[in-house]
């Protein structure tokens, strides 16, 4: 058995109070995700977890990275084919969770997932390097395959068909938006009396902030 009661640390390096917080979780987030870029520390501050629940009943979290949010909520890019793709489209409601080691911060998202415009797709697909854009066509993202070499082989493949060609992206490839209904931002402290403020998004589209006992 591996004891690991004693790892503990002191958190000390910031606090959270309500006399300085924005009326909105967006804007928050916003102001702790550029403090945590800009003291450093982390590869990188977009990775997140997204959690799903999947059609066998369980529930289930990967890393993804954030590629963009805004007012209306947090947007990320997968095959919509993959097990997570079905997932949501069986069940949007999902969880991001960003953790921030550096500063000794955490948010919580709860939200409800939906595909963003195939537009919007098209334009960051269009963005990515060459052997990303590959590299989703030929991935059947979650489905078994016999070895890596299937995976290496179909890129050299997709290399010669598309040289000197568009790379246009694939309709099972695209963006989904989540929009938030509860956030919760989570700042270590002394003592474990950690600050936590979770906002909860209300009938009239206005946010309801609470203090929640660590």
């Amino acid at each position: 058995m591996e004891d690991l009661s004693n790892y503990r640390k002191s958190y000390d390096k910031s606090e959270l109070l309500e006399s300085t917080i924005p009326e909105d979780p967006i804007n928050l987030f916003n102001r702790w995700f550029h403090e945590v870029e800009d003291f450093g520390g982390l590869d990188e501050v977009n990775a997140m977890t997204v959690s799903t629940f999947g059609l066998d009943g369980f529930p289930k979290s990967r890393v993804v990275l954030l590629k963009q949010f805004t007012y209306e909520g947090f947007i990320f890019y997968t095959n919509y084919d993959s097990e997570k793709g079905r997932a949501i489209a069986n069940n949007p409601n999902v969880c991001l969770s960003f953790f921030w080691s550096s500063l000794e911060r955490q948010v919580i998202i709860k939200g409800t997932a939906e595909k963003i415009s195939e537009n919007i797709s098209d334009g960051y697909f269009e963005s990515r390097p060459t052997g990303s854009k590959l590299g989703a066509i030929v991935s059947n993202q979650s489905q078994v395959i016999p070895s890596r070499t299937v995976l290496e082989e179909g890129l050299k493949q997709l290399e010669k068909d598309f040289e000197g060609k568009e790379i246009l992206r694939p309709k099972f490839w695209g963006g989904f938006l989540v929009r938030p209904v509860e956030v919760e931002f989570w700042q270590g402290r002394p003592n474990r009396l950690h600050d936590r403020i979770r906002f909860q998004l209300q009938e009239d589209y206005s946010w309801k902030i609470d203090r929640l006992s660590p």
